[in-house]
């Protein structure tokens, strides 16, 4: 699965990497959570990229109740086809999450390890997701969600899950190509060169969105 996230990346490399020359200004990020906004990019009307802030956890337009999104902060890469969570907007508006590192926690004894994957560079990457608009409340809310698939070797010792990550040649094919084609793009080899790193468990809580999220933890407290 993926539930917590960074994205500390100033707006002009974003810029760069995204192709977008409009980049929100926005603070470092060391601990985003579910129901927080995140950036990501999709085609505007013009069928051109654009940043848009979406809130994290997807509320299906047929929804009654925007808490919905809280239990639908990922998509199974299996399942977006058919479910109707996310069929339409699998459809019809699917996007780029913006990250530079992405959490799991490793068991360790009784307890649990906050672990970083990021890149050596810590350079952004793209997580696959979906956007949908829901209008049911006083204003209307875009929220998204993030496509998990099952985790390849790199990713199997923490957790059976991994966030469905896309190379950087194939952010198009996903924003606007076929059906079949798209879902050929999860095939987790964008996660080769990643690190992996066990960080300090200031990150355990969604309050802290501090720089000591990402700080190395002592090895005294691996155990």
């Amino acid at each position: 699965m993926c539930g917590r996230f960074t994205l500390r990346t100033s707006a002009e490399v974003l810029s760069e990497i995204f192709g977008v020359a409009d980049v929100p200004l926005f603070p470092p990020r060391y601990n985003i959570a579910p129901t927080q906004n995140v950036t990501a990019v999709r085609l505007d009307a013009r069928q051109q990229r654009e940043f848009a802030t979406f809130r994290w956890g997807l509320i299906p337009g047929w929804a009654n109740d925007a808490s919905i999104g809280n239990q639908l902060i990922n998509a199974r890469a299996e399942t977006i086809r058919t479910k109707p969570s996310f069929r339409n907007a699998y459809r019809h508006r699917r996007c780029l999450v913006v990250a530079d590192g992405y959490y799991e926690w490793e068991k360790q004894g009784a307890g649990k390890q906050p672990m970083l994957f990021s890149y050596p560079d810590n350079r952004p990457f793209a997580f696959a997701g979906l956007w949908e608009k829901w209008q049911k409340g006083p204003g209307e809310i875009q929220s998204c969600t993030i496509i998990t698939t099952a985790a390849n070797d790199f990713m199997k010792p923490i957790h059976d899950r991994m966030p469905a990550i896309l190379q950087p040649q194939d952010y198009d094919q996903w924003l606007s190509g076929e059906l079949d084609i798209a879902e050929r793009l999860f095939d987790t080899s964008a996660t080769a060169g990643m690190t992996m790193i066990p960080v300090s468990k200031v990150v355990n809580s969604p309050r802290n969105d501090l720089p000591q999220c990402v700080e190395p933890a002592p090895r005294s407290s691996l155990f």
